[in-house]
């Protein structure tokens, strides 16, 4: 049983509370740890704290839970840190999905234009977190959630020693959505998948030891004969039945561009929207749930659920316990996958225990699912360092190989356009 000091930058979010549950849920691996949330809402942070305190101690787990809007102290002798946040909060989420839109690019929060901006806040503020740790608990591991993960972790990779692993249950998610598009049981499923994060294809898709490709092609006949079909479900499953492999469901933007364009773009509000209009009821609920001596959070009311986070909690235990396990990781590729760059992050299977997290050996991908990821991995590694230390150019140079723009007139204007609205949160070079 592993005792940790773990920092929780972003312990004062919509999604924290659930990452508590999760945290709790798996406490007795952790006994005797500290867990410090920072944040910069003292409110938030103890409302939080106090729903920890509180579910920990119904579970009987020896778990302290301290607070503070002073990161650097925050980071005091931490031995795991794990960044979750969101700069410029939703309403920058809102900017990043609908500025693109009028100029003809799908906006989306970690796709294209939008994704591109997040990375830009996401990563200014991670350079100064690295600065941080460098300083004051050099030792420490990153375990990363903030979005886009790919583009945050592959900036710090090539820029610290500080061990990193990015995390996101996108493909354990997304291949699971399949068996239930179709009305069976998704636990059945044995998959595995590689790529990058948001863009991954499955290398094994079986169910109950059989192709479960052939499965979706009969399912798919059905559904075509069925006018109560969703739009999405069916264009998901021609993707996985055309191209013989299950897709993450963002390949959506890329091979049915025009489509998903168009909902946006008809859609009154944007996702942004919809998630800032729950908000308050999420604080609502959360700070009923705080008053009680046994809180239990409703998924229904609580930001992505009510076990947030958990793949990071599961490598923390994988890694400070000494698990030896195999769990889904973005990190170098180190050869890998034969298709990519050594030092590019890719998302695959890796071996995780107490020396950390080493990419299983998957060989190459197939040559009509690898041409579109290797476009958006080279995307992924300029726009990174663009974010790190580049000048407007850069960043006009990155976005302007994106798929979705592939325009340098409309790279540029959506640039200067979101640049500016984003001014707050882009450091000068940036902006010049």
């Amino acid at each position: 049983m592993a005792r940790i000091k773990l920092a929780y930058i972003g312990g004062g979010s919509t999604r924290a509370a659930g990452t508590m549950a999760s945290f709790v849920h798996q406490g007795e691996n952790f006994n005797g740890s500290e867990i410090v949330l920072i944040d910069l809402d003292p409110e938030r942070l103890e409302i939080v704290q106090t729903l920890a305190r509180k579910m920990a101690k119904v579970r009987g787990l020896d778990l302290t839970f301290t607070t503070t809007t002073d990161r650097r102290e925050g980071l005091r002798d931490c031995d795991a840190v794990l960044t979750s946040f969101r700069p410029g909060g939703f309403e920058a989420r809102y900017l990043d999905e609908s500025i693109p839109l009028k100029h003809g690019i799908i906006g989306q929060e970690t796709q294209g234009p939008g994704g591109f901006f997040m990375a830009l806040r996401s990563i200014h503020v991670m350079k100064d977190i690295i600065v941080d740790m460098e300083a004051i608990c050099p030792k420490a591991r990153l375990f990363n959630y903030t979005n886009p993960i790919n583009l945050v972790s592959e900036a710090v990779t090539h820029h610290t020693s500080i061990p990193t692993i990015s995390l996101c249950e996108g493909p354990i998610a997304s291949n699971r959505d399949f068996p239930e598009m179709i009305g069976l049981d998704p636990d059945l499923l044995d998959a595995a998948s590689i790529g990058l994060n948001h863009g991954s294809w499955s290398t094994r898709h079986l169910y109950e030891g059989h192709d479960f490709i052939a499965i979706l092609r009969q399912a798919r006949e059905e559904m075509l004969r069925d006018p109560e079909t969703p739009a999405y479900e069916m264009r998901m499953i021609d993707l996985a039945c055309r191209m013989d492999a299950l897709p993450n469901h963002y390949f959506q933007y890329y091979y049915f561009k025009d489509e998903v364009l168009a909902e946006l773009r008809a859609k009154p509000t944007t996702r942004a929207q919809d998630i800032m209009a729950s908000v308050p009821d999420y604080w609502t609920h959360y700070r009923e749930q705080a008053a009680l001596d046994n809180p239990e959070l409703d998924p229904a009311r609580s930001r992505g659920g009510i076990h947030e986070l958990e793949l990071a909690i599961d490598a923390m235990d994988a890694i400070y316990n000494d698990r030896k396990e195999v769990l889904y990781v973005n990190v170098p590729n180190q050869g890998a996958i034969a298709d990519f760059p050594d030092d590019l992050v890719v998302e695959l299977p890796g071996f995780v225990d107490r020396h950390g997290a080493v990419p299983l050996t998957q060989g190459h991908m197939p040559r009509h699912l690898v041409g579109l990821v290797q476009m958006l991995g080279e995307y992924q590694a300029l726009a990174a360092e663009a974010a790190w230390s580049g000048t407007r150019n850069d960043a006009i140079r990155a976005l302007a190989s994106h798929p979705l723009v592939f325009s340098l007139h409309t790279a540029e204007a959506l640039y200067d356009e979101m640049a500016a609205a984003h001014q707050a949160y882009l450091p000068e070079r940036l902006l010049r």
